[in-house]
């Protein structure tokens, strides 16, 4: 971590914000809210905007980093941004044109991380989610290992200054990390993470590899059944977290934060709702008192996965 304290440094030696702004929202969110409130998270403090070609928003957003930089209040170097290459397009041919597609919709010269968004491929097309006529869904056949040659490529191009991963488990980094030829190690594993599910194994084989693991569903809205279980509270409801709050004079959500961060892991936090978004970033401002951690670990048997 740098001596500010808000970012981390990469394993290619370009450092990435500790707290990033989710960009995701439901389908009946209007776009329009993507642009208005990444505008809002920037002017709020946000400095690393995550958003994805399947979410289909990256026109609004590129929209509001390129006010903000034009407004003054940052420039393009303040500013760190992910973006993720779909799975109809990992075909070693397609990850170029799908970076520069999404260069084009953020009308920006590069990313600062562009990342495979799920390892799984579907079949090329326009259709973010191929379904044949049975409804189920039309996979491809991709070697992962030549979807990150050429996201290597991608980085030698300055289309993007890092390249990292996103969904995969150890086995499927493991692939990566021994393909012979490897030229650069994903910088992140970008994974649902929070203290119901918290990715101790997987954080700990990633930090072995110098890679660092950025949580998404920090604030437990994803609740996966697969891993969650669904008896549990909503994450923010939680009791004990709920305890650790109150005791400590700040909101379950900035706990949750803060539980993230001080484990090593960058972590998103998600919000079009302008309140949230202002108490979200207060969790770099020192307000959050340190050392959490211990508690969120050891208090109370609903906090571990």
């Amino acid at each position: 971590m740098d001596p500010k304290g808000q970012r981390v440094k990469l394993n290619d030696g370009h450092f990435i914000p500790v707290l990033g702004f989710g960009t995701f929202a439901p389908r009946e969110v209007p776009k329009s809210e993507a642009l208005e409130v990444t505008k809002f998270a920037i002017e709020a403090g946000f400095r690393h905007i995550d958003s994805a070609h399947l979410y289909q928003n990256e026109e609004q957003v590129g929209q509001a980093i390129r006010s903000k930089i034009a407004d003054g209040t940052v420039k393009r170097e303040d500013i760190f941004y992910t973006s993720k290459l779909w799975s109809t397009s990992l075909r070693p041919e397609l990850v170029r044109p799908a970076l520069e597609k999404s260069l084009n919709n953020l009308q920006l010269d590069y990313v600062d991380l562009y990342i495979i968004h799920f390892p799984v491929a579907l079949k090329p097309g326009e259709t973010l989610f191929p379904t044949d006529e049975n409804g189920k869904p039309m996979f491809d056949s991709v070697d992962l290992c030549r979807t990150w040659e050429a996201l290597e490529k991608c980085k030698d191009a300055g289309l993007t200054k890092s390249i990292g991963v996103s969904n995969f488990n150890h086995k499927q980094l493991e692939k990566i990390l021994n393909k012979p030829g490897l030229k650069y190690k994903p910088v992140c594993n970008q994974v649902e993470c929070h203290p119901y599910l918290n990715q101790s194994k997987l954080l700990e084989f990633c930090k072995s590899h110098d890679i660092v693991l950025v949580a998404y569903g920090a604030l437990g809205a994803q609740r996966t059944l697969q891993w969650v279980n669904p008896n549990l509270p909503f994450l923010l409801e939680d009791p004990v977290l709920s305890a650790i709050a109150k005791n400590h004079k700040q909101t379950p959500a900035l706990v949750a934060l803060r539980y993230q961060i001080q484990r090593g892991v960058v972590v998103l936090a998600k919000s079009y709702n302008k309140k949230r978004i202002k108490e979200n970033i207060q969790v770099m401002s020192g307000a959050v008192v340190r050392g959490l951690l211990k508690n969120m670990l050891h208090e109370g048997h609903s906090l571990s996965n």
